[in-house]
């Protein structure tokens, strides 16, 4: 074993293995959890042996937790926790119930006890907000429909994850005298009086005191830390968790104008200080407890790579929302979540649980996280191949946002337009100056509110959506008209239209001459370059500007 002379040695060898494993990671496509954790294995006890400083390494994975916690109240704006809408709601609320129900009875059938099968169905439930929303964005699919779903279906789980953790902590205590009945009075009590304090500071102290050291973005960072760390150890101290503290610090600052650069700012640091939350796990993991519970964590891991997303594809079809549209949302919320191995360690802390469960849901993240990653990734690949199976789920009346008036017919327009941002707004906007009709598709329920306000006949729903084709009057249309700058998106919208016989022109868009040529040799008969476009016609303008003075 090698020995370090101090821990900052001994933190930049870890730092150093985790840098290495985590380019292998990223290079194989996969989440940098596993890797972290696969670092953790490595110079624990049932590897290298280097990690003697366990204390430091510890408190850099409570900061971590902490600051995670804090990023996740920061997102819980009341305005974009009603945008999310009922789907997201009801689809989260649906799937915490079935996954927790089913994943308890198999629990209970694989020899658990009543707390262990507890922990693990609650584990099991939950889907991870920091794969999920970084492989959507990375394929640049955060703001598509099932993205803003997938998005929303995890606002309402990290908020249940909350309230268990409030829940698990508070009435767990130590005082076997003490009745429930007087636990839960007290617990509502010391709550009751910590978030009262918490709302009088937040409406009458905190928006001063950030306006009055925003000037300074690094002030504004550090006081919104301070902040954290401050309620964060005041909830500790009145018996809640160090996580319910620094959570609801999160919230307090989420109404306020400072939330979008606080949590822009932090984002990286607190990455970095998760690292040692994973390396942690890793190093407390004992590979015997894991060696036991492959077969276990098989079976869960099967239950939430097939049947989670299965839930998913249920419950949005009962909400009449297209396969397309339930099997992508499906897709990116079949794993488990980092708040699963945060629950697991808290139940360790808190002596309900043991090592074993603690490896058994570790073991599950790391099967269900590894291989959904190629799941989302590919998703796009894997629909078609289940697209004949869904139509069993798919409700034939379609949910109201997918199509405005399902019982009238299109009428023949020269134009549909794919994309009703600034760009494809000016182009609709130019096309119907000009005399022609237009029909407009956006993902962006806002957008497409706004172009029916404008009298735009407007349709809600992805241009890779392959069930889309089906509602569009193609026969009648001169142009499809894709201003979504995506090759992968255009390719897509080509085959569709293939499938579908369509006759007409089709025009694309792209940023770069590479995917101009695909696109090209692919079918389209016109790829759109803004960027060029823009600058030749300021070209033009100014020319003619110089010309004519």
């Amino acid at each position: 074993m090698l020995q370090f002379s101090n821990p900052y040695y001994e933190i930049a060898a870890i730092l150093t293995i985790a840098a290495g494993v985590g380019a292998l990671a990223v290079r194989l496509r996969q989440p940098l959890i596993i890797a972290f954790i696969a670092v953790g294995i490595l110079v624990g006890p049932a590897g290298l042996r280097w990690v003697a400083s366990t204390d430091e390494v510890e408190l850099f994975a409570k900061l971590g937790i902490t600051l995670l916690l804090f990023v996740v109240g920061l997102k819980l704006d009341p305005h974009e926790i009603r945008a999310v809408g009922p789907v997201a709601i009801a689809t989260a609320t649906g799937q915490i119930i079935l996954t927790g129900g089913i994943g308890y009875l198999m629990g209970l059938g694989l020899g658990l006890n009543n707390i262990e099968a507890f922990y693990v169905a609650t584990a099991l439930t939950f889907s991870s907000t920091i794969i999920i929303v970084k492989l959507l964005s990375d394929q640049r699919e955060i703001d598509s429909l099932h993205g803003r779903i997938a998005v929303g279906v995890l606002i309402v789980q990290d908020i249940t994850v909350i309230a268990v953790m409030i829940a698990l902590t508070a009435l767990t205590g130590d005082e076997g005298t003490v009745s429930l009945g007087q636990t839960i009075v007290e617990v509502l009590l010391k709550g009751a009086a910590f978030l009262g304090a918490i709302a009088l500071f937040t409406r009458y102290i905190l928006p001063r005191l950030l306006h009055s050291v925003a000037r300074s973005p690094e002030l504004l960072v550090l006081v919104a830390i301070t902040w954290t760390v401050a309620l964060a150890a005041e909830a500790d101290t009145l018996g809640f968790s160090k996580e319910v503290g620094a959570f609801l610090a999160g919230v307090a600052i989420a109404s306020t104008p400072y939330r979008v650069p606080i949590s822009s700012r932090l984002v990286s640091l607190r990455d970095f200080l998760l690292l040692f939350f994973f390396i942690e796990l890793g190093v407390n993991i004992d590979l015997q407890y894991l060696g036991q519970q492959v077969i276990p964590a098989l079976i869960f891991s099967a239950f939430i790579l097939l049947g989670k997303p299965l839930m998913v594809v249920v419950l949005m079809s009962i909400m009449g929302y297209r396969k397309y549209t339930s099997a992508l949302t499906g897709l990116a919320l079949s794993q488990i979540s980092e708040f699963s191995l945060i629950l697991a360690s808290l139940g360790v802390g808190l002596g309900q649980i043991d090592k074993r469960i603690l490896g058994l849901i570790t073991l599950i993240g790391l099967i269900t996280m590894g291989l959904s990653s190629y799941m989302i990734i590919y998703s796009h690949v894997i629909y078609p191949r289940l697209a004949n199976w869904l139509d069993l789920l798919e409700r034939k009346v379609i949910h109201p946002h997918h199509y405005e008036d399902p019982d009238s017919e299109w009428t023949p327009v020269d134009f549909i337009v794919f994309g009703l941002g600034r760009y494809g707004g000016s182009v609709v906007h130019d096309l119907c100056e000009s005399g022609f009709t237009v029909l407009g598709v956006d993902f962006d329920p806002e957008v497409v509110s706004f172009w029916n306000r404008q009298g735009l006949r407007t349709l809600y729903g992805d241009a890779d959506d392959p069930e889309l084709a089906a509602l569009l009057p193609l026969k009648e249309t001169r142009w499809i008209v894709s201003t979504v700058p995506r090759c992968d998106v255009g390719l897509a919208l080509l085959h569709t239209l293939q499938h579908h016989d369509y006759k007409g022109s089709v025009a694309l868009t792209s940023h770069s001459q590479r995917d101009e040529e695909i696109l090209l040799s692919a079918g389209a008969n016109k790829v759109l370059l803004p960027f060029r476009d823009a600058a030749k016609e300021a070209a033009r303008m100014l020319t003619h500007i110089e010309m004519s003075s």
